[in-house]
């Protein structure tokens, strides 16, 4: 089908859909890149009902029923479910527990969490396999947890199998009988039990679990608790299941490293892994067999990159094995103990060069025939025809299903297909009006328009209910899933460049030649778009919500109006673990969306954890591989100094005073490709004692520098940090929240007036993102942020309400560049071309606005406090809020309201919980 075709029937296939979105605003849309474009970029994401736009080129419109619950002042994820013995009820394990269904009206039972026990309060489920067992006329169930450090027989441990007895008769349906304790084994500083099976053997129960942090497998008597062997397996095991009385544990990291064998290797929690040299990424992926009775180990296969979820078929003959970052299915041979085939999942088969489908979960048919697999990032079932392989013939995809965003568990049931979706349909827990009411004048009078404000860290649990296609409507869940992917996008993607084409802001087709030659592209930390540019007129803003103002930020005020105001600009994670990843490869890997709210393992927003790299690597890696010069500013790396030696006053006092040279300190990764293009000189984004104008200065330097050598030396891709516009909250060794962002706006006006006054303003263009909203308030969409766009080209002085985000960022740095995608979310991406014309103004030349707040405002001394200053100033100092998103974003949120907003009442009803934290 051609791409004029395939957008005609998005359009005609669509249109009936429109009136679920909200356009507020008309859009004249260029010649540029017109055929990139459909119905939903008109639209913001605010939604109440399917369909649901996402912040990554993806619509959400599940089929069958889906069901929501959780407490809408948290961030409640479903992870994995289990239909119990009595064949009438869902047991589901989501992040803050257990959640019981009635199969058969589908409403919630009882719902058990870990705040219910105090001894577990703040404990959270890991990653997936919950399972039940009937034992002596007893329904049990199992599942992994940890979090909460407590006192037990073996001394303080975080982590357990929690063992609870499900009775319906009684008022209190489920009740927790046990957890089995795990300590972790140094390095690990958690045991982490995952997947969960039992087995009956000559009367007595048993359990099996890997331990994901202390890389064993553990076999326990479930009767007296008492551990029958323990094995060492690879790096980060994830699931197991027992086929041919054999123990099949995959293992999520691979194999343990051989120091000896000269392979490149890359930190992970807890120690290190294989990892590829060009990409950083995870090399390889393995499942170990074991013995059940023994603990031996049999033998360790070779299977995809991160290997995850395990099923055996009804016969026992083969095992399947989901690879999460290679985008197929590994079939065991359980006789020979061998990998014999792979079937490729993905979406889009005639593109496997981009992965991003992400499978994560597995059931299979009790007939042995059909295998469906949760595609984590294509929001859909894939069904797998089993028995056609059986006949001789290559296995065969039958079919995708919608479901919501990120399935990561299947469970059949009769005629039902269940969905745990991970990430439902976002975060959406506040819904108070349509947003059309929310922007017309009559919104003035609607207090629940007024009242209609997103966090990041709000949002519901959900599951699908899906009947059993037929061939017919699979077929056309099959078109619909395409459809809500963007497919048409991947088609427009491979055209060839034409050797006739003129140079473009943004070409049409990749390997069209651009304008620009240098790209530079900061990455600050955590602000809504209400929260910086809601005094705004000229943009879609709520002036009530607006903390950082015009009086903190004028340069980020003057760019948008000198430049473009984006109001529909979005982060497409929810916090920086997800938010840096998302900022540089344009989609997140499964062991990424596996933590999410509960970061076990780490919190990867400096990307040195080398399990969060997808299997092609970030916009760096895409870069270099195509030749293109790089250099990387304070992203994806530690920065380390004598930090007992200096803090931020000392440090400032000596940039004040031109000492500099002083201060001594190195930026370090794990990952081998970035080390070569680290900028030494400038300090790493991941530490707020360092103010911006070092950074700043830093990177003003190596651009006269790169002015004074002969021809364009300046790198073509700069990618930079600048991260404190996070804010360290009241911490009394650091500024006032609004003198930090202060420092941060200055400095991006430093650094825009250097580079628009050097030789390289012509031919350089300069994005600026936030990674994530960091759980701020927005009255349109949790993901709201903003977004700038800097050129020659870019001086058209108007708001675009385009809907744009991330991946689209990416997806134009990678077009301005002449590089392929990387994976299959930003493929799809539309580029950013209504923030450009054709025609450049070089006469103007922007100048930086001197900061209107004192960059050392210092927040005041504890015993200069009272009420509740001095709890906010307290808590800055316990939670830590001046580690870059390792605080407790709620409480951060209320210091950042009280240091601005002063006793006006926080919106707690609106912006989120306490227990709301990162």
């Amino acid at each position: 089908m051609s791409s004029r075709s395939s957008f005609t029937l998005w359009v005609a296939s669509i249109n009936t859909l429109l009136l679920m979105w909200s356009c507020n605003s008309s859009r004249i849309v260029s010649n540029a890149g017109s055929a990139y474009y459909s119905p939903i970029d008109n639209s913001t994401l605010y939604a109440d009902k399917a369909p649901y736009n996402m912040p990554y080129n993806r619509i959400i419109d599940a089929a069958g029923e889906t069901v929501r619950y959780g407490d809408g002042n948290l961030e409640n994820h479903s992870l994995d479910a289990i239909v119990l013995q009595d064949g009438k009820t869902l047991a589901v394990q989501d992040r803050y527990g257990l959640a019981l269904f009635d199969l058969s009206t589908r409403k919630i039972l009882e719902r058990w969490t870990y705040s219910q026990e105090t001894i577990f309060a703040g404990s959270m489920s890991t990653y997936s396999g919950i399972t039940t067992v009937q034992y002596h006329d007893s329904t049990f169930i199992f599942w992994g947890a940890g979090g909460r450090e407590i006192e037990s027989a073996n001394g303080k441990v975080n982590s357990y199998v929690m063992q609870a007895y499900w009775n319906p008769r009684a008022t209190k349906k489920i009740k927790l009988i046990h957890a089995f304790p795990f300590k972790p084994e140094s390095p690990a500083t958690i045991a982490l039990p995952n997947q969960v099976i039992t087995n009956i053997e000559g009367g007595q129960l048993y359990l099996y679990t890997v331990l994901n942090g202390n890389n064993k497998v553990i076999k326990v008597n479930v009767n007296n608790q008492e551990i029958i062997w323990s094995s060492p397996t690879g790096v980060a095991p994830y699931g197991l299941v027992i086929a041919s009385d054999k123990l099949y544990v995959t293992n999520w990291a691979g194999s343990v490293p051989d120091p000896s064998d000269g392979k490149e290797t890359a930190g992970v929690p807890w120690g290190s892994a294989y990892v590829d040299p060009k990409t950083g990424a995870i090399e390889q992926g393995t499942v170990s067999v074991f013995d059940p009775q023994t603990g031996r180990l049999i033998r360790e296969i070779k299977v995809g990159l991160h290997p995850n979820s395990i099923v055996r078929s009804p016969d026992g003959l083969f095992v399947y094995v989901a690879n999460g970052n290679s985008d197929y299915i590994s079939v065991i041979d359980v006789e020979r103990d061998k990998a014999v085939d792979s079937i490729f999942v993905g979406l889009f088969n005639d593109h496997k060069e981009y992965v991003g489908s992400s499978p994560n979960g597995l059931a299979i048919h009790p007939k042995g025939n059909l295998l469906y697999v949760a595609n984590g990032l294509d929001n859909a079932i894939c069904v797998i025809d089993l028995k056609s392989r059986a006949l001789n013939q290559t296995y065969s995809i039958n079919g995708y299903i919608p479901t919501e965003a990120y399935p990561s568990s299947v469970v059949l049931h009769e005629d039902d297909i269940i969905v745990t979706n991970l990430e439902a349909n976002g975060a959406r827990a506040i819904q108070a009006a349509t947003e059309s009411e929310i922007n017309t004048k009559q919104s003035l009078k609607n207090q629940a328009a007024r009242d209609a404000k997103f966090n990041a860290h709000r949002q519901h649990a959900s599951i699908s209910f899906i009947p059993v296609p037929d061939t017919i409507l699979l077929k056309s869940y099959t078109e619909k899933v395409r459809r809500l992917n963007m497919e048409y996008r991947l088609e427009l993607v491979g055209r060839l460049p034409r050797p006739d084409a003129l140079p473009k802001p943004v070409p049409e087709r990749i390997g069209e030649p651009s304008v620009f030659k240098h790209v530079l592209y900061i990455i600050k930390e955590n602000r809504t778009y209400d929260q910086v540019l809601g005094d705004m007129p000229e943009g879609r803003g709520m002036k009530a919500l607006c903390l950082f103002g015009d009086s903190v930020t004028p340069n980020q005020h003057q760019l948008a109006r000198d430049y473009v105001l984006m109001d529909n600009y979005h982060v497409s994670g929810k916090g920086s673990a997800e938010g840096h990843h998302w900022a540089s490869a344009g989609m997140v890997t499964d062991y990424t969306e596996k933590m999410v709210r509960a970061w076990f393992r780490s919190y990867p927003h400096v990307l040195n954890d080398a399990m969060v790299y997808n299997k092609n690597g970030l916009i760096w890696n895409n870069a270099l591989d195509h030749g293109k010069s790089v250099r990387i500013y304070g992203e994806a790396c530690t920065f380390e100094y004598d930090k007992n030696k200096y803090n931020w006053k000392t440090l400032y006092n000596l940039w004040q005073q031109k000492k500099l040279n002083e201060f001594k300190g190195v930026s370090t990764t794990t990952i081998s490709r970035v080390r070569p293009i680290l900028a030494q000189t400038f300090p790493g984004g991941d530490d707020e004692t360092i103010n911006e104008q070092m950074r700043a200065d830093a990177f003003i330097k190596e651009l006269n520098e790169f002015e004074s050598m002969p021809g364009d030396q300046l790198p073509q891709l700069m990618i930079m940090a600048l991260p404190n516009d996070h804010t360290a909250g009241t911490s009394p060794n650091f500024p006032t929240p609004r003198a930090m962002v202060a420092d941060n706006d200055l400095a991006v006006g430093r650094i825009v007036e250097a580079i628009m006054h050097s030789r390289f303003a012509e031919n350089t263009v300069i994005f600026i993102s936030e990674d994530d909203s960091q759980a701020g308030w927005d009255h349109i969409s949790a993901y709201r942020t903003t977004g700038f766009v800097i050129s020659a080209y870019s001086r058209l002085k108007k708001t675009i309400h385009t809907n744009y985000n991330q991946t689209s960022m990416l997806r134009t740095i990678e077009q301005i560049l002449g590089l392929p995608p990387m994976n299959v979310i930003d493929a799809t991406a539309l580029p950013m071309f209504d923030c450009f014309s054709d025609r450049p103004n070089l006469s103007f030349k922007y100048k930086t606005i001197k900061n209107k707040i004192a960059l050392d405002e210092m927040n005041p001394e504890r015993q200069n406090l009272q009420g509740a200053a001095q709890k906010f100033s307290d808590q800055s100092v316990k939670y830590a809020v001046h580690l870059i998103d390792r605080g407790h974003d709620a409480i951060l949120n209320r210091i950042l309201w009280h240091s601005v907003k002063g006793n006006k009442p926080y919106p707690a009803h609106l912006a989120g919980g306490d227990d709301a934290d990162d």
